[in-house]
């Protein structure tokens, strides 16, 4: 158990000093926690070992497994069900555009300019489609705008956008047998009566020290990710429904998602960004940084191209329509998470999924800063102030 211990404390610290620098630098903590498990996972392997980390370990892989369940389930969990309802076909399309447009214009670039194979193209075309909810609700509480019905607008359609992106993850790259149609069988009977049972549930039985809800609801994402990986596919994609159905009931309930949150963000998510990170290939990118520019570029381009019209078809100012295309094409959370579902099924290789991370964070990255530096709409920060006195 020793070498176990010094392992989590040397993990540990990598997470703190992760935290710090986003801090210092003011850019989301699963932002820093990638490049801090890259520059680590460059250093200790040049002036020890590059199995120091053990990054391959059991635990680690649990650990870091049980933080991509919760957080996607928590992503899920944060939709303003009242603002989808009066809102729906703006967020949907939105989110829909966001999607579509990347997903098949980067399958195609990576495809017919960089020349990879099929599976690695829709790879790339489903790491680079996703909206980075965690950075954007990140810039909404800075900013103040989650108070707003834009605000509000902009984060529903992410989560679509998000949608389109596990759902493409799972029914692409899991393959259709009996075990895909019984774990497709037994999640929908959960997704129904999950909203009705909960909620009866936590007010008959919650509210008591032995956190018989957090217990309730990792039994629900455990099972049925269990189920999914049973059936050759990817346990987000069920958390991230789970969460969806719950956002009405389980989402209002602050308190017990700040506490998901401090367990999520605390320990198990660190371990998720920071073992993603240790697999970038440092001389891959150093030797091919053309790639990597060409893979931004086109999620760039092709977002703007799909977001910024829809923007306009509903009547949005051009400075509101600017800012919710550059926030829809930052991408953090489930661009990581679908390239590390590529590179571990061996659909992309090391060097695919170096210039795949690259490009997704610097999309986390590069968007964000032209969008508050330039776009953002203060006259709606006004207006919110003014209700709220």
């Amino acid at each position: 158990m020793t070498e176990t211990w010094f392992l989590a404390t040397l993990w540990l610290g990598l997470a703190l000093i992760a935290t710090l620098l986003s801090i210092w630098l003011r850019v989301a903590t699963a932002l820093s926690e990638i490049v801090v498990g890259t520059v680590a996972q460059l250093a200790i392997g040049a002036l020890i070992s590059s199995t120091i980390l053990g990054v391959q370990e059991p635990w680690i892989k649990f650990l870091a497994g049980t933080g991509a369940i919760i957080l996607t389930f928590l992503a899920g969990a944060e939709l303003d069900p009242q603002v989808f309802k009066t809102k729906w076909k703006e967020t949907t399309v939105l989110g829909m555009a966001g999607f579509a447009a990347p997903f098949l214009g980067c399958a195609a670039v990576a495809y017919y300019v960089l020349g990879w194979d099929v599976c690695a193209s829709w790879l790339a075309g489903v790491a680079l489609s996703t909206t980075s909810v965690a950075v954007v609700y990140a810039v909404m509480l800075e900013t103040g705008l989650n108070t707003t019905i834009f605000g509000k607008t902009v984060l529903a359609s992410c989560f679509i956008n998000d949608l389109g992106t596990v759902l493409a993850l799972g029914l692409i790259f899991a393959p259709f047998t009996v075990k895909t149609m019984i774990f497709v069988g037994g999640s929908i009977p959960v997704f129904i009566f999950l909203p009705y049972l909960t909620p009866w549930f936590f007010k008959k039985y919650g509210n008591r020290p032995s956190e018989l809800e957090t217990k309730f609801l990792l039994l629900c994402l455990f099972g049925l990710g269990a189920l999914a990986s049973w059936a050759e596919s990817e346990a987000v994609l069920p958390a991230y429904l789970i969460g969806m159905v719950l956002a009405g009931t389980v989402g209002k309930d602050h308190v017990l998602i700040r506490r998901l949150r401090t367990v999520t963000f605390g320990l198990l998510t660190p371990f998720y960004f920071i073992r993603a990170g240790s697999f970038v290939s440092v001389p891959d990118l150093i030797a091919s940084p053309a790639i990597f520019l060409i893979l931004l570029a086109a999620k760039m381009a092709t977002k703007m191209a799909a977001v910024y019209p829809v923007t306009k078809i509903y009547k949005n100012p051009t400075k509101e329509g600017i800012y919710t295309t550059l926030l829809m094409s930052t991408g953090l959370t489930f661009g990581s998470i679908s390239a590390l579902f590529g590179l571990s099924h061996r659909i992309i290789n090391t060097a695919q999924y170096s210039f795949l991370i690259a490009a997704v964070v610097a999309s986390a990255v590069i968007p964000t800063l032209i969008a508050n530096a330039f776009f953002l709409p203060r006259y709606l920060l006004k207006g919110a102030a003014k209700r709220s006195l």
